[in-house]
């Protein structure tokens, strides 16, 4: 998510759609409040349809990219210690991300709540939105952690069960004979990419099943919906930014780069990344931000590729942030094992976040997280519409962090070519 440069047309469409059906919804609950709130009879269906659309796929999907995912690791790992190297340290970034998230987004929600009025006319809004299943206590996190029945814990929308079990076949298909796993690995691609067209044609659809949540929405909540959504913006987002600062102080203490030539040296590649909102756009100034910083070519022309196809810092932080807001909108209680269950779903389905556009990775990545906690996922529709802003946090996130780990690679495998002697002070 953040990596890939979704078509703006597209994303401008979504949110235009937004922004007419809360401000449809608004003038008519202001001007004939009883036909407002009737004529969501027929909007609210509509956009329900259109969530259980993108929801249907999340499965096949998540299931596909895992096994992808790993087999692209584990294809990398094979190729040399730099790699292997690489990629233990992305799955440390990866939890650590994922746990800051977990004490930063609560302690910055009671810090500064979404205002009651606000809360409450939005929970009225998704009325339907309940929790989903059994919210997960602490007990029962460890008990439902390994699945009895793997495809019982697909039909339940199980994610973290589900995730554990297709976590451990896909290290598996990664041990077995070359010509199988290339035939298992190209029938999990072919799946994700059908799963892909799918999520095309229900994409086609958004304008109009975002307009009739966010129609919904504005009749029911009126002008506070706006001020909602810009608290959920600027909420998410801070913790992207927590983990875009976060890869300073990685990059002094262990790459032995100060942050001022840190700064310096990733600025390019940060203009770049906010200018396309792709990590993959970005990757040659991010070679020449790392080989400026002392990384050798060699190295960085084999960490970057690799982190742009499956590293992605700021996902797992943003996507655990997102679900404990609609926590935090619902008024549902996240106690430590719901907690655990998002963090565990969270840092382990990042890496089959590859290749997917902005828009598709939002649902993808965040229902399941959501679901794990037993959150209700109405709200994301309304939220996947102003995703653009968060998305940039993303993004840069993403590419700041790539050039951090570059160079601590790089100074662990002990190669790391002399550079200036401010990179250091």
């Amino acid at each position: 998510m953040g990596d890939h440069s979704a078509s703006m047309s597209q994303a401008s469409r979504i949110l235009l759609s937004l922004v007419a059906g809360l401000l449809l919804g608004i003038g008519l609950a202001a001007w004939r409040p009883d036909q407002a709130v009737a004529l969501t009879a027929v909007t609210q269906p509509l956009g329900t349809a259109w969530l259980h659309a993108l929801q249907m796929v999340i499965v096949p999907l998540i299931v596909g990219l895992l096994v992808t995912g790993v087999a692209a690791a584990a294809e990398a790992a094979r190729a040399g210690r730099i790699a292997a190297r690489a990629i233990l340290i992305f799955i440390a970034i990866l939890w650590a991300d994922t746990l800051l998230s977990a004490l930063v987004m609560p302690a910055l929600l009671r810090l500064w709540p979404l205002p009651p009025g606000w809360g409450e006319s939005l929970r009225a809004a998704l009325a339907g939105a309940a929790p989903v299943g059994e919210v997960p206590t602490l007990a029962r996190f460890f008990d439902t952690l390994v699945p009895t029945n793997a495809v019982a814990a697909a039909a339940a929308d199980a994610f973290l069960p589900l995730t554990v079990f297709t976590l451990a076949f896909a290290f598996a298909v990664a041990r077995l004979p070359e010509a199988q796993r290339t035939r298992l690995v190209e029938l999990f691609q072919a799946i994700v990419d059908a799963m892909l067209v799918i999520i095309t044609w229900v994409l086609m659809l958004a304008p109009i099943g975002v307009f009739a949540l966010a129609y919904g929405v504005g009749a029911r909540t009126g002008a506070a919906a706006f001020g909602a959504l810009a608290h959920y913006i600027a909420s998410v987002s801070a913790i992207g930014l927590l983990v875009l600062v976060a890869a300073y102080p990685l990059a002094w203490i262990a790459g032995g780069i100060a942050p001022g030539r840190f700064a310096r040296a990733v600025a390019p590649a940060q203009a770049v990344a906010l200018s396309t909102q792709s990590s993959l756009a970005s990757l040659p100034e991010m070679l020449r931000a790392s080989q400026a910083l002392g990384a050798p070519a060699a190295t960085a022309g084999i960490v970057l590729p690799i982190a742009v196809a499956i590293f992605r810092a700021t996902s797992p932080a943003m996507n655990l942030a997102v679900a404990l807001y609609v926590a935090h909108l619902v008024g549902a209680s996240i106690g430590p094992g719901a907690l655990a269950a998002g963090v565990a779903t969270a840092a382990i389905t990042t890496m089959g976040s590859v290749s997917l556009p902005g828009t598709v990775s939002f649902i993808a990545s965040v229902a399941p997280v959501a679901l794990a906690m037993g959150v209700p996922i109405e709200a994301l529709g309304l939220f996947v519409a102003v995703e653009t802003i968060p998305d940039l946090f993303r993004t840069v996130g993403n590419v700041t962090m790539d050039v951090a780990v570059t160079r601590i690679v790089a100074r662990w495998g002990g190669a790391p070519e002399p550079v200036s002697p401010d990179a250091a002070s």
